[in-house]
């Protein structure tokens, strides 16, 4: 069992790549950084650049990990984005934003919610 909150988030980005290469979108960056903050995943769904947020938690005592994204956390992650798709030559590309919460149990079990469109304001 995961220890710390650093564990539980890499536990958890783990167990995210692996539930998007299964369903077929493969993973083109982890933890891309930028000044204005960090993309856990960036990976592809088609011709769409999807940036995907991971929340684990290890409980739902303090409700569940996909209502622990905040409007200032999305305005991290859409200006990150913007960052990284200057970096990469690709403001055109179409793109989405997606949140990968998961939940794990006591006992191991995972709860994988995956919101596509979680937010939008790209422009």
């Amino acid at each position: 069992m995961c220890q710390s909150s650093r564990e539980v988030g890499l536990h958890g980005e783990d167990i995210a790549v692996k539930y998007l290469e299964v369903l077929g979108f493969p993973i083109v960056c982890r933890n891309f950084r930028s000044g204005f903050g960090e993309i856990d995943l960036v990976a592809k769904d088609g011709d769409t650049i999807v940036f995907v947020e991971v929340k684990a938690r290890r409980s739902r005592q303090f409700g569940k990990a996909v209502e622990q994204i905040t409007k200032e956390k999305q305005r991290k992650i859409m200006k990150a984005a913007g960052e990284y798709l200057r970096r990469c030559g690709a403001l055109g590309s179409c793109v989405r934003f997606d949140v990968l919460a998961i939940d794990i149990l006591p006992g191991g079990e995972e709860i994988i919610e995956h919101v596509k469109g979680a937010f939008n304001g790209w422009r």
